[in-house]
């Protein structure tokens, strides 16, 4: 059974979230939280599989509690997912660099929601290709105050670092596979390996590695 927390601080959303989840014979939801701040407390009582956060609240918003929730060592299984109206809001990337799993907007359709909290539970990022890509550009456009050390990198083979630059091209480990003529169960050993090297919870922060280390330069970069 996936245990879910909802927090949003519009008590209808999550009422129509709680009854979609609970209608799955695998998921249920365990806690509601109405800001992050309660997002938090019940988080660490509780100890869900997933949480879906909403980036907007009052108080303590969703992205500070995405941050504390990640920071916290004794809720490593545990991962966010940030709910929010659009489909690209300025927080997001900031909430991936947090370790958060992906992203949902909130009009996703019911079957797209369940199984986007099966994939997050088993380990995989919530990022399309297309949205990966639309993502990296808008934060590729903002100026960075502090680069990534290239340090960073030094423990990876060459092999890796040529995956981790395809993972933040969005591209899927079936894809991968096919790039490098390889199997797709290789190129997911080579993923899973960078990601442990690198210290990334998942793809998405694989991907947010990536660009910060400037492995990949945005397509967008590229024709400007």
């Amino acid at each position: 059974m996936i245990r879910v927390l909802l927090a949003d601080d519009q008590a209808l959303v999550r009422a129509g979230f709680r009854a979609l989840l609970d209608s799955a014979p695998d998921i249920q939801v365990v806690a509601e939280a109405a800001d992050g701040a309660e997002a938090v407390r019940l988080t660490r009582d509780e100890r869900p599989d997933v949480v879906l956060m909403d980036i907007r609240m009052p108080g303590v918003d969703g992205l500070a509690a995405a941050g504390r929730i990640l920071s916290d060592r004794s809720l490593d299984r545990t991962r966010v997912v940030i709910l929010t109206t659009f489909d690209l809001d300025e927080y997001i990337f900031d909430a991936l660099r947090a370790g958060a799993s992906g992203f949902l907007v909130k009009d996703t359709e019911p079957a797209d929601l369940l199984q986007a909290v099966r994939v997050v539970h088993g380990g995989e990022a919530l990022l399309s290709p297309g949205v990966t890509r639309r993502l990296i550009a808008d934060y590729a456009r903002r100026p960075r105050s502090a680069p990534e050390p290239s340090t960073r990198l030094n423990g990876l083979t060459e092999r890796e670092r040529e995956v981790v630059a395809l993972v933040g091209g969005g591209l899927s480990n079936e894809e991968i596979a096919a790039r490098l003529v390889v199997s797709p169960a290789t190129a997911k050993t080579h993923v899973s390996r960078a990601m442990v090297k690198l210290g990334a919870r998942d793809r998405a922060q694989l991907v947010v590695i990536a660009y910060e280390a400037a492995l990949v330069t945005p397509r967008w970069s590229r024709e400007s």
